[in-house]
């Protein structure tokens, strides 16, 4: 079976939500739910392309065919551990996303937004992977042009009576590189709609015209943060330098631990040049840590901060114990 480098950060968000499943769904979804648990096993650990393609056609129609089962909208799938979750803060609607890897190493994602409905009934828009075919990523596009990825964390802004959804994803992309993403996703007449002019780069020194999409492409054994930091109220990322001096090339990027944003102002996201100011000296880049694949459980995946704190508690730790010998 190949190895798997990507990790998955789960969300199982349940907010107080109007409506109880009732007990004859959930026993339903209940049998429904160790179906495709099986199944979704395989689509990641298949020793074959052949094998992850066969159980992932099987798996779609059976998902659907669970949630058509009535409220099934609260029922958290909670042991579908290879399928990421995220709901928004008003819980109007979550999205299920899942990746499918080839064996050149490349990926393909899926997904499905749900939307929460008053009598139960299932309303569904079913995500098709449009990136490999796309030459412009800065677009704005609906759920048959979606820009795959593993969406890993969601905040939602409000602003002239209108909610727009900030999606944070994750593609493993391929052998080289790796990517974040942050878009908006909105909804017109009851449509998705993924994108838009949100990426603001107006009070840069050097002006740049604003995005429709983020997107932060990396070395692929490097690490790198894209997300919203609640403590800031910002969207923070790494800042990306060229291990060679070759910027234009992404699979040579990596963090020399300087830290960008994105602050939310007037409806969009305009961006901070510079947060933090604990950079490298001019000139110095770091060495990228490889991902440590026996820490990529995809039945308890973690984010790479998750990873990155143990690490600094086992090291404190350590530190504790030489400084008690010594004394």
């Amino acid at each position: 079976m190949k190895a798997i480098t990507f990790i998955i950060a789960l969300f199982s968000v349940h907010a107080a939500l109007g409506q109880k499943l009732p007990a004859s769904s959930f026993a339903e979804l209940e049998k429904r739910q160790d179906s495709l648990r099986a199944m979704s096993y395989e689509i990641i650990n298949g020793k074959t392309q052949d094998v992850r393609s066969t159980r992932n056609d099987a798996f779609i129609p059976a998902l659907v065919k669970a949630l058509k089962t009535p409220y099934s909208f609260y029922f958290p799938f909670d042991s579908l551990t290879t399928m990421a979750k995220v709901y928004p803060a008003d819980s109007s609607f979550r999205i299920f996303t899942w990746p499918l890897e080839y064996d050149n190493s490349t990926f393909r994602h899926f997904g499905v937004i749900q939307m929460n409905t008053k009598d139960g009934a299932l309303k569904l828009f079913p995500l098709f992977d449009n990136s490999d075919y796309t030459a412009n990523p800065d677009t704005i596009t609906n759920h048959h042009g979606w820009y795959g990825c593993l969406y890993y964390g969601i905040i939602q802004r409000r602003y002239f009576n209108a909610e727009y959804y900030t999606l944070f994803g994750w593609d493993a992309n391929n052998l080289r590189s790796q990517k974040k993403i942050a878009e908006v996703l909105t909804f017109k007449e009851g449509e998705p709609v993924f994108g838009g002019p949100f990426f603001s780069f107006v009070e840069d020194t050097v002006k740049k015209p604003t995005r429709n999409r983020f997107i932060l492409e990396y070395k692929r054994d490097a690490a790198a943060g894209l997300n919203f930091n609640p403590e800031a109220n910002m969207i923070i990322y790494d800042h990306l330098i060229s291990e060679t001096g070759e910027e234009a090339k992404k699979h040579t990027l990596v963090s020399d631990m300087d830290y960008e944003g994105f602050k939310w102002q007037a409806g969009k996201w305009v961006h901070v040049e510079k947060i933090f100011h604990d950079a490298l000296e001019k000139g110095k880049v770091p060495v990228g840590v490889p991902l440590d694949k026996s820490r990529s459980n995809l039945r308890e995946p973690k984010t790479y901060d998750e990873i990155e704190a143990e690490e600094a508690a086992k090291q404190a730790e350590k530190d504790a114990k030489k400084k008690k010998k010594k004394q």
